[in-house]
């Protein structure tokens, strides 16, 4: 008697959903935070820069301490306060401050192009807006840093010198805290400034001639003398920070408000951080 064979009864198949869970904005700030640490540069630029700052404002400070004990009566009484809040914060210091925190931004777009870690980048997370919004997150939170430790070191040992003159200034005299907080958000809104121009050109030397340029020489070449050039002056970074850092209103041909000075920082920020996230959306990598 011959068995029939019968043929084994197939298991029913599970299906797995493979599909890998979206990376949380949370998960993205934390990998721009380790991404912008791991750079050797971000620590020294962090470190030279601040202590840049502070030492341009501890020379001039120094220099006017000095020559104190030679200066008329009136120009001792001119000195106070805003002059004492100049040497807080000078020109040259402002300068190095936004051309760092500006570098910083720039690097942080910049460098993933030049060294095509963009492309693992958006492979891993196809969510290009959220990446970039995370970066700058990232990139407005440590230059945000940078610019409290300048203005703040600068400020204590400017007027820790200044004091043996019996003269200078505190937080509590009016105008002091918006002329350092308008010192310290200088530098992300530099920053931004770099990260948008990078986002666009993706190129380093081009990027960093670009923001330069902007945020420094332009500047330099316009004045506010006649109503046109103070129009383009007034719409500037740099203008508005000069603005921001009088502790006593000064005479001028075309006068504007310190609300239009925060509203000119604010306008930079909020327009190169829009930038920094819609121009990767729609271009090759």
């Amino acid at each position: 008697m011959t068995e029939t064979a019968t043929a084994p009864t197939p298991s029913p198949v599970r299906s797995f959903d493979t599909t890998e869970p979206r990376a949380r904005f949370a998960d993205l700030v934390a990998a721009e935070w380790i991404k912008i640490w791991s750079l050797r540069s971000t620590p020294w630029a962090f470190l030279g820069g601040a202590l840049a700052v502070i030492g341009f404002n501890v020379f001039t400070t120094y220099n006017d301490y000095s020559n104190w004990p030679g200066w008329s009566p009136q120009q001792k009484a001119e000195f106070m306060p805003n002059w004492a809040m100049l040497d807080t914060f000078t020109d040259a210091a402002v300068l190095c401050l936004m051309l760092t925190a500006s570098a910083m931004g720039a690097l942080t777009v910049v460098g993933e192009y030049s060294t095509g870690l963009i492309h693992t980048t958006f492979t891993a997370v196809p969510a290009r807006r959220s990446v970039m919004a995370a970066k700058v997150l990232v990139v407005t939170l440590v230059t945000t840093a940078l610019g409290l430790f300048a203005a703040g070191g600068s400020f204590w040992l400017t007027q820790a010198i200044l004091s043996g003159r019996d003269t200078g200034l505190s937080l509590g005299d009016p105008g002091v805290v918006p002329a350092l907080l308008a010192s310290a958000l200088v530098a992300p809104v530099a920053a931004l400034v770099g990260m948008a121009v990078g986002a666009l050109l993706r190129a380093g030397a081009a990027t960093m001639g670009v923001s330069f340029a902007v945020l420094l020489l332009v500047p330099m070449a316009v004045s506010d003398d006649h109503y046109g050039t103070a129009v383009v002056d007034h719409l500037l970074p740099y203008s508005a920070w000069a603005r921001l850092i009088q502790v006593v209103e000064k005479p001028a041909h075309f006068p504007w408000s310190q609300g239009g000075a925060w509203a000119v920082y604010a306008a930079w920020g909020l327009i190169s951080a829009v930038i920094t996230v819609v121009a990767v959306q729609r271009r090759d990598q």
